[in-house]
């Protein structure tokens, strides 16, 4: 069990994360969902953002003891007039009368207090009225991330981390523990790079202030997590041999697939998926990767105007134009029967 920081929220260290269930079916979610709570999952991850997926979670929990689970939401708003707005829409669609932890949705600044479009404010009277529990921020900019902790603005901080994570990222989960701020963290399997999940539950659990999401979206992937919480796999070193080959191969200059450049494409590259698309064909094959919709995508790198608006909007200062076309010629290669997978 874990304790989130100043929260006093303890938890099993498995978080369930709900942006993957925006793809399935309401009546398959609801199952997954309730499969998890049956089975010891407490904390449930979701956002605005992520289309129906706090409907979905509010259609399983909506007619469960309130306290005996943990929502965390967030807000991509702007101004104190939008977050009202969306604040009042999740507690409603999650139904619900509070949310344990509302976090700032990825801002490219650290919102306090008297700023310019209230945001902060509006969050500290939606606490004193029992909207919210905890005030929270989720981002993929370290700087950011320290600034926030250090602040003492925060409760948690929601930030990716796995055992691909560098020296800087290690150095905030104890700048968290020192700051008594809960870390919670996502991209856990780094977007699907990672593949083995008792490696990454084994890595993650030397932790004691960490408490991991994993996105869920298939009744097998949630399965394994329900057998790792019950019967914790050791740090082996086989284990620890499948790290170190997978940091040698993934670590630094790859795109974690957070979709943040996407919005701003002019020419429609489904960039997180076709940025990193050597290391998806490789480490989890699938043959929707290689089928028309998949050649399509991938060929839609050709119409890259080279704008640089992705490099911009990228967390990680990844030069994408580059990566998108090491891809594609990678993919090409493969399609041409020139690589073996």
């Amino acid at each position: 069990m874990l304790t989130l920081g100043k929260t006093g929220i303890t938890t099993q260290k498995n978080a369930f994360g709900a942006l993957p269930v925006q793809r399935i079916s309401l009546e398959a979610a609801v199952y997954l969902l309730r499969k998890a709570y049956d089975n010891g999952f407490t904390y449930f991850d979701t956002a605005a953002a992520y289309s129906d997926s706090e409907l979905k979670l509010g259609a399983a929990f909506g007619d469960i003891r309130r306290d005996s689970f943990v929502i965390a939401t967030k807000t991509m708003s702007a101004d104190a007039d939008g977050f009202w707005k969306q604040l009042h829409n999740s507690l409603k669609t999650l139904r619900t009368d509070y949310i344990d932890i509302y976090q700032f949705h990825n801002p490219g600044v650290v919102p306090r207090p008297g700023d310019a479009g209230g945001l902060y404010d509006a969050m500290l009277e939606a606490k004193a009225q029992g909207k919210i529990r905890h005030i929270s921020l989720t981002n993929h900019r370290a700087d950011i991330a320290e600034e926030a902790v250090k602040s003492g603005l925060y409760d948690t901080l929601q930030f990716p981390f796995s055992y691909l994570s560098g020296e800087r990222d290690l150095a905030l989960v104890e700048l968290c523990k020192a700051h008594n701020v809960g870390f919670i963290a996502m991209k856990a399997l780094s977007g699907g790079l990672i593949t083995n999940s008792a490696a990454a539950y084994a890595y993650l659990d030397k932790f004691d202030n960490v408490l991991p999401i994993w996105g869920i979206q298939r009744e097998s992937e949630l399965d394994e997590f329900i057998a790792h919480a019950k019967n914790p796999p050791a740090l082996t070193e086989a284990l620890q041999s499948e790290i170190d080959r997978d940091r040698a191969e993934l670590a630094g200059n790859f795109c974690r697939g957070c979709g943040y450049c996407m919005p701003t494409c002019p020419a429609q590259i489904q960039i997180s998926t076709a940025a990193r698309m050597s290391q998806l064909i490789r480490r989890s094959p699938s043959a929707t990767l290689l089928t028309d919709f998949g050649q399509n995508m991938m060929k839609q790198i050709n119409n890259c105007v080279d704008c640089g608006e992705c490099k911009k909007h990228c967390p990680y200062d990844l030069d994408t134009p580059a990566l998108l076309k090491r891809n594609l010629a990678d993919y090409e290669a493969i399609i041409a029967g020139k690589t073996v997978i």
